[in-house]
Order: C-alpha cells, then sequence, then structure tokens
C-alpha cells in the first residue's frame, strides 16, 4: 500500500485513453490502497433518482453536471474524481471534484483521510464492496461510517472494455 498523497490531491485520472468516446479506459495502478487526505476540499453535489437503489437518471445528471463544469471551465484531469453513495433506496449523492466552486451549483467540501481499494466486477457486487470498506475501516479503528465509491465507468463502457473497476473509498479518522 502507498502512503498518503499530498492534502486534497489525488492520483492521476488518465483521460487521453478514450476510445469509446464516453468513459475513458481507467487504470487502477495508482489509485488502489491511497490515502487520500481532504481538508476542505470543494465539491459540486448533485443528487439522483433511485428505485431500490437503482438509479433511474444518472445519466441525465451527470452529463448536466458535467457539462456545467466544462462550460464554467472546472475541470481538471489531475483532480478527477465523482464520489457517489445512496442515501435511501430512492435517492443518491454524488459529489464532483472541482477545484473552485462553481456558479448555480450546491457546493461541499469533504474533510478527513479516506483509504482507498480497488474492486472489479459487476456493478452488483456494490453492497459486498461497501461491506469490505467497512471492514477496513473497523479495522483501522475508525468511528465513522463514511464510505463512497468511484465508478470509473458507465455500463456501456465497462462492456466495451471488458472491465468494471470501481474505486471505494473509506473514511479512517
Amino acid at each position: 500500500m502507498e502512503g498518503p498523497m499530498q492534502t486534497n490531491t489525488l492520483p492521476r485520472y488518465d483521460d487521453s485513453v478514450n476510445p469509446t468516446g464516453c468513459c475513458p479506459r481507467f487504470d487502477p495502478t495508482d489509485w488502489d490502497g491511497r490515502t487520500l487526505v481532504f481538508e476542505d476540499k470543494p465539491f459540486l453535489r448533485a443528487t439522483t433518482r433511485s428505485v431500490m437503489h437503482i438509479p433511474v437518471d444518472m445519466g441525465r445528471v451527470f452529463s448536466r453536471v458535467q457539462a456545467k463544469i466544462e462550460a464554467e471551465d472546472a475541470y481538471d484531469p489531475d483532480d478527477y474524481i465523482v464520489l457517489s453513495r445512496d442515501l435511501s433506496p430512492w435517492k443518491g449523492e454524488h459529489l464532483f471534484a472541482v477545484p473552485r466552486p462553481v456558479p448555480g451549483e450546491e457546493m461541499v467540501t469533504l474533510t478527513g483521510r479516506y483509504l482507498t481499494r480497488v474492486f472489479e466486477g459487476p456493478y452488483r457486487n456494490a453492497p459486498h464492496w461497501i461491506e469490505t470498506l467497512r471492514d477496513i475501516a473497523k479495522a483501522k479503528g475508525a468511528t465513522r461510517d463514511e464510505t463512497w465509491v468511484f465508478y470509473t465507468t458507465c455500463p456501456k463502457c465497462a462492456r466495451a472494455y471488458g472491465r468494471n473497476y470501481v474505486v471505494g473509498l473509506v473514511r479512517i479518522d
């Protein structure tokens, strides 16, 4: 496992290899076993509707948010991650890393130490990945139950690439 990264930095997300024209091919090499340290790290917050934890408007919401981020020149491939979690069976929360506030959008910040774990497999395995992350946090003595996932590709691109990498983050402080 790698040591902590500098505060508010992320492993590089290489968006240059993109044969599908949708989601770049994800390289998990630098993402597994990292400790991400956030201190008031800015994120744009968006929510999606779900039916029993299955998003029904994720494509529309993500397209709108990404277009707004790009229009405001707030996309930085060296600082890219979208953190997602279920708030309920009916609602998902998504945090898009941005270098500064994006006008007209809800902004939040994160502070804490987060350990990463890369998983590979179908989206239906997400509950198992979350449980693994919670076990890691418990083993590290964490008192919070804060887990996030970074879905690195959409289902269509995961099929095209033959791999579905998901980065899990768990707060460990």
